[in-house]
């Protein structure tokens, strides 16, 4: 059998959480998120218009280790990452690293959310407006 039709990209991450209400407002109030549907007190479901992000209240504790590295959420300029970066500080957000410019021509930092998930906020040239892209790449040296 062959492989189906790739996929459209990974849009959906579910997450336990013991403090909901604190992962809401870090979600919706600073990151900008809004509630799409909410179907009990325990359970939201979050997007920004082209992804979603569940958050369910943990009711007991989990079983077996947690394998989540980080979540990331798409900017669309190497500016965008600083900006998000000094808002994030000013809002008492926890820093796990500062903006850095990758190889790839990539920049992101990452910060923990109040469940204490990594979340990366990074642009990524492959997934920035066109024009936007291809100058960071030819500004960080790399051909296309």
């Amino acid at each position: 059998m062959q492989r189906p039709a790739a996929t459209a990209g990974m849009r959906h991450v579910a997450l336990y959480v013991e403090d909901l209400e604190a992962c809401e407002h870090f979600y919706i109030d600073l990151l900008g998120m809004r509630v799409e549907w909410r179907p009990d007190p325990d359970n939201v479901y979050l997007t920004s218009g082209n992804d979603n992000v569940a958050l369910h209240r943990m009711l007991e504790p989990l079983s077996g280790p947690q394998r989540l590295d980080h979540i990331g959420f798409i900017l669309n300029t190497p500016e965008d990452v600083d900006a998000w970066y000094q808002f994030l500080v000013e809002n008492q957000i926890t820093m796990k690293t500062q903006p850095k410019t990758h190889r790839d021509g990539a920049r992101s930092f990452y910060c923990f959310d109040p469940a204490g998930t990594v979340v990366q906020m990074i642009f990524h040239p492959p997934l920035a407006p066109a024009g936007i892209s291809k100058g960071v790449l030819r500004h960080a040296g790399i051909d296309e």
